[in-house]
Protein backbone atom coordinates (compact mmCIF):
# COMPACT_ATOMS: atom_id res chain seq x y z
CA UNK A 1 0.00 0.00 0.00
CA UNK A 2 1.21 3.38 -1.14
CA UNK A 3 0.48 6.86 0.22
CA UNK A 4 1.25 10.30 -0.40
CA UNK A 5 2.08 11.91 3.04
CA UNK A 6 2.77 16.19 2.99
CA UNK A 7 5.70 16.00 5.55
CA UNK A 8 7.22 12.77 4.96
CA UNK A 9 6.58 12.33 1.05
CA UNK A 10 5.87 8.80 -1.34
CA UNK A 11 5.67 6.22 1.58
CA UNK A 12 5.07 2.60 1.11
CA UNK A 13 3.52 0.48 4.10
CA UNK A 14 4.90 -2.68 4.91
CA UNK A 15 5.26 -3.65 9.01
CA UNK A 16 5.55 0.53 8.93
CA UNK A 17 5.97 3.60 6.24
CA UNK A 18 9.21 3.48 4.49
CA UNK A 19 10.56 5.18 2.02
CA UNK A 20 14.33 5.38 0.10
CA UNK A 21 15.41 9.25 0.51
CA UNK A 22 18.41 10.87 -0.58
CA UNK A 23 20.00 12.49 3.03
CA UNK A 24 23.52 15.12 2.98
CA UNK A 25 25.81 13.51 5.41
CA UNK A 26 28.80 15.73 5.72
CA UNK A 27 28.66 17.25 2.37
CA UNK A 28 27.92 13.18 0.66
CA UNK A 29 24.85 12.31 -0.82
CA UNK A 30 23.71 8.80 0.56
CA UNK A 31 20.15 6.99 -0.30
CA UNK A 32 18.59 5.70 3.57
CA UNK A 33 15.90 4.39 4.83
CA UNK A 34 13.13 6.90 6.65
CA UNK A 35 10.88 4.78 8.32
CA UNK A 36 7.92 6.32 10.28
CA UNK A 37 6.09 4.52 12.75
CA UNK A 38 2.59 4.26 11.99
CA UNK A 39 -0.56 2.00 11.53
CA UNK A 40 -2.05 1.13 7.74
CA UNK A 41 -4.12 4.06 7.80
CA UNK A 42 -1.51 6.11 7.48
CA UNK A 43 -2.61 8.51 10.49
CA UNK A 44 0.71 10.07 12.01
CA UNK A 45 0.92 12.10 15.23
CA UNK A 46 1.34 15.69 15.16
CA UNK A 47 5.00 14.92 17.42
CA UNK A 48 5.93 13.06 14.60
CA UNK A 49 6.06 15.93 11.91
CA UNK A 50 7.38 18.16 14.56
CA UNK A 51 10.65 15.93 15.74
CA UNK A 52 11.14 15.51 11.83
CA UNK A 53 10.44 18.58 10.63
CA UNK A 54 12.81 19.98 13.82
CA UNK A 55 15.18 17.12 13.33
CA UNK A 56 15.89 18.31 9.75
CA UNK A 57 16.15 22.08 10.22
CA UNK A 58 18.71 21.29 12.53
CA UNK A 59 20.53 18.68 10.52
CA UNK A 60 23.73 20.75 9.62
CA UNK A 61 24.02 21.61 13.36
CA UNK A 62 23.51 18.09 14.59
CA UNK A 63 26.13 16.28 12.38
CA UNK A 64 29.29 16.77 14.60
CA UNK A 65 27.39 16.39 17.86
CA UNK A 66 26.78 12.74 16.32
CA UNK A 67 30.46 12.00 15.41
CA UNK A 68 31.19 13.36 18.85
CA UNK A 69 29.39 10.62 20.60
CA UNK A 70 30.04 8.10 18.23
CA UNK A 71 33.49 8.53 18.42
CA UNK A 72 32.86 8.86 22.58
CA UNK A 73 30.90 4.71 22.45
CA UNK A 74 33.71 3.55 20.05
CA UNK A 75 36.30 4.48 22.65
CA UNK A 76 34.34 3.06 25.42
CA UNK A 77 33.53 -0.33 23.68
CA UNK A 78 37.20 -0.62 22.40
CA UNK A 79 38.28 -0.38 25.83
CA UNK A 80 35.69 -2.38 27.17
CA UNK A 81 36.54 -5.24 24.58
CA UNK A 82 39.90 -5.13 26.15
CA UNK A 83 41.14 -3.72 22.39
CA UNK A 84 43.05 -0.91 23.85
CA UNK A 85 45.42 -3.13 25.38
CA UNK A 86 45.22 -6.29 22.72
CA UNK A 87 45.28 -4.87 19.24
CA UNK A 88 42.15 -5.85 17.10
CA UNK A 89 41.64 -5.37 13.45
CA UNK A 90 38.10 -4.52 13.64
CA UNK A 91 38.64 -1.92 16.50
CA UNK A 92 41.86 0.14 15.43
CA UNK A 93 42.89 3.09 17.48
CA UNK A 94 40.71 6.41 16.56
CA UNK A 95 41.14 9.31 18.07
CA UNK A 96 39.34 12.07 15.78
CA UNK A 97 35.66 12.72 14.66
CA UNK A 98 37.43 12.93 10.76
CA UNK A 99 38.62 9.32 11.13
CA UNK A 100 35.36 7.74 12.86
CA UNK A 101 33.32 9.51 10.27
CA UNK A 102 35.40 6.86 7.33
CA UNK A 103 34.26 4.19 9.31
CA UNK A 104 30.45 4.57 9.46
CA UNK A 105 27.20 5.50 7.04
CA UNK A 106 24.48 6.79 7.31
CA UNK A 107 21.71 3.96 7.01
CA UNK A 108 18.40 5.11 8.21
CA UNK A 109 16.26 7.62 10.07
CA UNK A 110 13.57 6.58 12.22
CA UNK A 111 10.76 8.71 13.60
CA UNK A 112 8.94 6.74 16.13
CA UNK A 113 5.69 7.33 17.93
CA UNK A 114 5.37 10.26 19.22
CA UNK A 115 3.83 9.44 22.86
CA UNK A 116 7.17 7.27 23.97
CA UNK A 117 8.96 9.52 25.25
CA UNK A 118 8.38 13.43 26.12
CA UNK A 119 10.16 15.89 23.58
CA UNK A 120 11.14 15.51 19.89
CA UNK A 121 12.24 11.54 19.49
CA UNK A 122 14.17 10.72 16.49
CA UNK A 123 16.46 7.48 15.90
CA UNK A 124 19.53 7.23 13.46
CA UNK A 125 21.15 4.17 12.43
CA UNK A 126 24.31 3.49 10.81
CA UNK A 127 26.77 0.76 9.31
CA UNK A 128 30.06 0.94 11.10
CA UNK A 129 33.14 -1.14 10.14
CA UNK A 130 33.79 -2.30 13.54
CA UNK A 131 30.73 -4.28 14.06
CA UNK A 132 28.98 -5.01 10.71
CA UNK A 133 26.33 -7.57 12.29
CA UNK A 134 24.88 -4.95 15.17
CA UNK A 135 25.60 -2.11 13.15
CA UNK A 136 25.52 1.67 14.99
CA UNK A 137 21.99 3.34 16.12
CA UNK A 138 21.70 6.82 17.95
CA UNK A 139 18.50 8.57 19.49
CA UNK A 140 17.99 11.42 19.57
CA UNK A 141 15.68 14.00 22.10
CA UNK A 142 14.90 17.64 21.10
CA UNK A 143 18.21 17.25 18.27
CA UNK A 144 20.38 15.65 21.36
CA UNK A 145 21.94 12.53 21.20
CA UNK A 146 20.85 10.99 24.35
CA UNK A 147 21.78 7.13 23.78
CA UNK A 148 24.73 4.92 21.65
CA UNK A 149 24.62 2.02 21.23
CA UNK A 150 23.84 -1.37 18.61
CA UNK A 151 21.25 -0.34 15.70
CA UNK A 152 18.62 -2.59 17.60
CA UNK A 153 17.88 0.48 19.63
CA UNK A 154 17.34 2.94 17.03
CA UNK A 155 14.83 0.82 15.38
Amino acid sequence: MNKKDAIFGNLEYEYGWTKITTFNFFGKEMEIDLMIDGEEDGQFEQGQYIAYQSFLEKWKEIQPKLLTSILDYYKQKRHELGYDVEVNEDYPLVETTDQILAMINLDGIVVPYADIFEGRDIRITFNCTWDAENGLGLRLLNEKVIEVGYQDIAV
